[in-house]
């Protein structure tokens, strides 16, 4: 049966690098968009990095009757869970993790799956999907293009370190939850001039505006309730150029083949609808440049080969603006 599905994936790949082709034409392949993987500036040489003081103070968050410490909500093996009552009961792997080689997969993919745009949404992948996933970061069959990307770097160790049954839990437990709306697109000419902290992009206090360009700029609804307190219910803005919805909504007829009608999935092919764009366009980019070259990737590469820049912004502008039901 696998081979049959496989088959029929080539299939639809083939239909869909058609229409690439078609319509791609002779476009350049991209250049690394730097705007999807935010790797911060470094420090100026010689700067001494500050030593700040354990942050002990108690912090609260709007709708939960818990409280934590910075610490507390910052724990690679026991993070903070605002909302228990918005998900199943955990697996140890996901609250804990496995101390002293695996942090718990909740610290950066939320106790819900919705992770964050340094990272990657994973609640609702299928769970032959995301085993694969974790055997080619265990393989190295999946690495990202800008090896500066710290976090995927990680993931790669955690892959190696975690047991297949680990493994299994965490993808059944991320499988059980449906996708939910997380990331608002907005378009516009000018954006505010943001930093990256960490892999995120947020506002610089009095930094003004500047023109959007041919990127998209991904930022938390809520700056603070994202970095400092991981609030699992506080999503992202995604600005996109004028425009850029509708090309991608051309550029993209041919994803319905295998990632479903509503791109919400289709049998074990994940759904795209309503995802982080730049976590799109990273993956879009590291199967370009053969970062990526596990199964699901093969499939993917002569249709992501003639992508252009601008082809990244629209289609991952268009994919994230879809409704996820």
């Amino acid at each position: 049966m696998r081979l049959a599905f496989a088959a029929t994936l080539s299939a639809a790949a083939l239909i869909a690098l058609l229409f690439f082709a078609t319509s791609a034409a002779v476009r350049a392949s991209a250049s690394m968009p730097d705007w999807a993987y935010a790797i911060p500036q470094p420090a100026p040489a010689g700067a001494a990095t500050p030593q700040a003081a354990p942050d002990t103070t108690p912090r609260q968050l709007a709708g939960s009757t818990l409280t934590f410490t910075r610490q507390q909500i910052a724990d690679g093996f026991g993070p903070a869970d605002w909302f228990p009552a918005d998900h199943p009961a955990m697996p140890d792997i996901v609250a804990h993790g496995r101390r002293p080689e695996v942090r718990a997969c909740a610290l950066c993919h939320y106790p819900n799956g919705k992770g964050r745009q340094e990272n990657a949404g994973i609640a609702g992948l299928p769970i032959s999907y995301f085993v694969q996933t974790m055997n080619d970061f265990r393989d190295g069959l999946r690495k990202s293009a800008e090896s500066r990307k710290a976090n995927t770097n990680l993931m790669a160790s955690y892959a190696k370190a975690m047991t297949a049954d680990e493994i299994k839990a965490a993808a059944e437990y991320f499988g059980s939850m449906a996708w939910t709306p997380w990331v608002r697109v907005v378009e516009t000419a000018t954006v505010p001039k943001m930093t990256s902290r960490g892999g995120i992009w947020v506002p610089i206090a009095g930094g003004g505006t500047e023109p959007i360009g041919a990127r998209i700029v991904e930022t938390p609804e809520d700056a603070e309730r994202t970095e400092v307190l991981r609030d699992p219910r506080s999503g992202f803005i995604a600005y996109a150029p004028i425009g850029s919805v509708k090309k991608g909504e051309a550029l993209s007829r041919g994803c319905a083949t295998c990632h479903g009608p509503r791109l919400t999935g289709l049998g074990p092919v994940p759904g795209i609808a309503g995802r982080s764009p730049s976590y799109l366009a990273r993956q879009l980019y590291d199967m370009q440049a053969g970062a990526r070259r596990g199964e699901w990737s093969a499939l993917m590469k002569p249709v992501v080969d003639t992508l252009s820049g601008d082809d990244l912004v629209s289609i991952s502008a268009y994919v994230a603006s879809l409704p996820v039901r």
